[in-house]
């Protein structure tokens, strides 16, 4: 009853006067009401004036209790100080003993070290003194152990004279062991028979030196062995070439006999190893010599042979003592290279070789990273080359000689070359090509295992310049010609005369250059992954694959040249026919029938020799000549009748629907659909050119400019010739003509005939036209194309749909003979 007023609540109980009566019976409620609220309040005031009185005493105790508790800590604190200082004073003593203990200690120790060491130097001076080198190397280990504990007392005087004189000590061990190796190899072995036990002795006081005293050592005894080598093969009679393998063989005979004898050495020491990387050392620099010495250059078979014996002098050291060693899988890859497997593509075969490339560089990288410590066999040491790699910038006259020999057999495969291939065979490739890789592939093999460095990149220029050779001999063997007509117009050569055998060896010599393309780019691969990595970016052979491009190229150009010269016959007698005088259509003409034979005999055999990508490139070339040839021979004949145009109409239909067929002929339909349309286009312009000549003369130029806009006035007065009209009637007509077409160009955006076009818009789409000459060209278009509709079979609906497509392109154009009809 918040939002209710006093006065809508007295109306509320009180609605009537007769309500009235109950308002003392009300008051009196109210008044109770009232008397016992103020009751409930007197007692809770009452109550809460007593719980403020106990809270006041229950904070006053808390008080009092919290002040006891600081009292108590205060006290214990203080009495835990003065613990404290009880138990100080107690300890102090202690500890004054505690430290004096400790240092009595050390002193002990020190003191008793000191005698040891004292001892221990004593001893050593004697049994160096004596020569007792296991004992020696014992009391070594155990001085150099108690020095280590007088580090810190280095600047005692005591301690320095100790040290001073245990390094004299090993200065004299040195000296005594330097001077008993001296005596190893000289034959002392066999009659002191305890020489041997002394010197291992000795090698155990060696390990207990310094690490520079082994190196010495070794190196040392490395040295006095091949003193003997050096000068033996220094001399006249062995520093020759052809005595390489006798060099290797001295060291391996040297080995075996001192193997007993180097037992001495500790495995650690590698002593053989160590031995064999300064022979090579020495060996390389003394190749290095002879080979730069030579007056004449060296023979090819002495230094393949030296090469030969060198590699395989590193790989028994290799296999010997690791370092690195050097894959030999190289054949496999070779191997792959022009092989024919229809079962695994070019880019199986090369994921195959880059997983097994990855993995071997993968170990040589392990092997690298692990440890370059040279002393020891496999970390970081690689004997392969180390002799070897000296040969290399002599091997010009082995590539030289490999040079000849590839190109001797070349002129011998192509002198060979039956240019012809097996009946039954699958790819139709000459066998020379596939002899040449073979041949290239024995030489790559030949020379990988020598060397993979500069000349197997000079070998690889040497394969190029072989194959662009074979690319030259292929393309020396295609059918020569002079220049034709059309020829004339491609700047091609033309008139080749070709054989049926002819048209087969063009087909196959497309297929070797493509089989010879393919291959080379394989070879290349194999190449790069075999040779150094730093001649690996330049192995390329891109521009021999271009050589090989050019002769496919050049081949089917000339296949086309082939049945153009075939066709010569066939062009000539169409214009012997004596067009003007025919008094009847009737079936086509025999020149079409010899176009026919001669497809029909040369398209199924080059269908079935040519792959389907060369096919197609053929028969563009094809479409590309035919088509315009066909439209200028019109111009050669003499004159044509209306009869004679109707049957020339006719042969070119028949000639369109041959030239159409060819894919099927040749059982090749994957690019028939756009030569088909290139074909329709072509021969459509000399259906355009017949029905011109077909027109009346008094539309003649009408007709003209509506089926053939790209046509020029030479070509137009060509026509009225064709027609046998006189000089005279020319002269009128030709005039008209240039002046109701002063500039006929050849628009770019005109569509080409025989092209589907968009239908023609509706009449009254067609925009007001201002100039008078056009309107009466405008008006006359209907005159035009009514006669059109008699020059035979679908004349009239082909020049109306070019005509209005010419007139709908023209709208669009900025320029141009028709675009002054379409000025609004």
């Amino acid at each position: 009853m918040d939002k209710m007023s006093t006065l809508e609540y007295i109306n509320q109980m009180f609605p009537t006067e007769a309500s009235l009566s109950g308002v003392e019976p009300l008051m009196q409620k109210i008044q109770s009401e009232i008397r016992r609220v103020d009751a409930g309040i007197l007692a809770a005031v009452r109550q809460q004036s007593n719980s403020g009185t106990k809270a006041k005493e229950d904070l006053a105790a808390a008080t009092h209790a919290v002040e006891e508790l600081t009292y108590k800590i205060r006290e214990i604190k203080t009495k835990a100080e003065q613990s404290e200082m009880m138990v100080q004073e107690i300890c102090r003593d202690i500890k004054k003993l505690d430290f004096a203990k400790k240092h009595i200690t050390s002193t002990i120790t020190a003191l008793h070290r000191l005698t040891m060491l004292v001892s221990a130097v004593e001893q050593l001076q004697f049994m160096a003194s004596k020569r007792q080198y296991k004992e020696a190397a014992a009391q070594l280990e155990a001085v150099n152990q108690l020095c280590s504990h007088f580090e810190a007392y280095r600047d005692i005087p005591k301690i320095t004279e100790l040290r001073e004189k245990f390094k004299s000590i090993k200065q004299i061990l040195k000296s005594h062991v330097f001077s008993d190796f001296s005596s190893l190899g000289t034959g002392k072995e066999s009659e002191e028979t305890n020489l041997l036990q002394h010197l291992s002795d000795a090698c155990l006081v060696v390990d207990a030196l310094e690490p520079s005293v082994r190196e010495e050592l070794v190196n040392n005894f490395c040295s006095r062995e091949l003193t003997s080598y050096e000068q033996i093969f220094e001399g006249a009679e062995l520093a020759k070439l052809d005595k390489t393998e006798r060099r290797y063989a001295w060291i391996k005979r040297r080995m075996r006999t001192n193997e007993e004898i180097w037992k001495i050495f500790p495995t650690s020491w590698l002593v053989p190893y160590r031995l064999c990387i300064q022979f090579c050392k020495k060996t390389r620099k003394q190749l290095e010599g002879i080979l730069d010495n030579m007056k004449e250059k060296p023979d090819v078979a002495t230094l393949l042979m030296a090469l030969q014996r060198t590699l395989e002098f590193e790989d028994e050291l290799a296999e010997k003592f690791g370092g690195g060693t050097q894959s030999r899988e190289i054949g496999n890859e070779i191997e792959e290279i022009g092989r024919q497997n229809n079962s695994q593509s070019a880019s199986d075969i090369r994921k195959k070789y880059e997983k097994k490339l990855a993995a071997h560089q993968g170990s040589e990288n392990e092997e690298k990273d692990g440890n370059k410590d040279l002393s020891a066999p496999g970390a970081g040491f690689n004997f392969h080359g180390i002799i070897s790699s000296c040969f290399e910038p002599h091997l010009i006259v082995y590539i030289e000689l490999e040079e000849k020999t590839l190109m001797e057999n070349l002129e011998k495969l192509v002198q060979e070359e039956t240019w012809d291939v097996e009946e039954g065979s699958q790819n139709n490739v000459l066998s020379s090509s596939m002899q040449l890789f073979l041949i290239i592939k024995r030489s790559l093999k030949r020379c990988s295992a020598l060397t993979k460095s500069q000349t197997l990149y000079n070998l690889f220029k040497v394969f190029q310049r072989v194959l662009k050779a074979y690319a030259t001999k292929l393309f020396g063997r295609l059918p020569k010609g002079g220049t034709g007509i059309v020829a004339a117009a491609t700047g091609m050569d033309g008139q080749i005369k070709t054989s049926d055998r002819d048209e087969r060896v063009i087909c196959y010599i497309v297929n070797s250059s493509e089989y010879c393309h393919k291959t080379s780019g394989e070879l290349a691969e194999s190449v790069s992954k075999i040779i150094d990595s730093q001649f690996a970016d330049r192995v390329d052979m891109s521009e021999v694959q271009d050589e090989f491009s050019a002769v496919i190229t050049k081949s089917l150009v000339t296949l086309v040249h082939g049945l153009e010269t075939k066709f010569d016959a066939e062009m000539a007698a169409m214009t012997r026919v004596p067009w003007g005088t025919l008094e009847s259509v009737g079936d086509q003409s025999g020149y079409v029938n010899g176009i026919n034979m001669i497809l029909s005999s040369s398209i199924p055999v080059l269908g079935s020799l040519l792959s389907p990508i060369y096919f197609q490139f053929f028969l563009d070339k094809l479409a590309s000549s035919a088509g315009p040839r066909f439209y200028m021979n019109i111009f050669k004949c003499k004159q044509i009748s209306e009869t004679g145009a109707q049957q020339m109409l006719l042969d070119t239909q028949a000639v369109k629907t041959i030239l159409l067929e060819i894919p099927s002929l040749g059982r090749q339909t994957s690019g028939a659909a756009g030569y088909s349309k290139f074909v329709s286009r072509e021969m459509s312009k000399a259906e355009a050119l017949l029905k011109v000549i077909l027109s009346p003369v008094d539309s003649v130029a009408d007709t003209y400019r509506a089926l053939l806009p790209e046509g020029t006035p030479m070509e137009f007065q060509r026509i009225l010739e064709l027609k046998g009209l006189k000089k005279s009637d020319q002269q009128s007509i030709l005039d008209d003509f240039n002046k109701g077409s002063p500039a006929i160009s050849r628009p770019s955006s005109a569509a080409p005939v025989g092209q589907s076009m968009a239908p023609a818009p509706p009449a009254s789409t067609v925009p007001a036209i201002s100039n008078p000459a056009s309107a009466g060209f405008i008006a006359s278009r209907e005159d035009v194309l009514t006669r059109a509709a008699a020059l035979g079979r679908g004349a009239a609906t082909t020049g109306f749909k070019r005509f209005l497509a010419l007139t709908e392109a023209a709208k669009d154009r900025k320029d141009g003979p028709f675009r002054k009809l379409f000025n609004a």
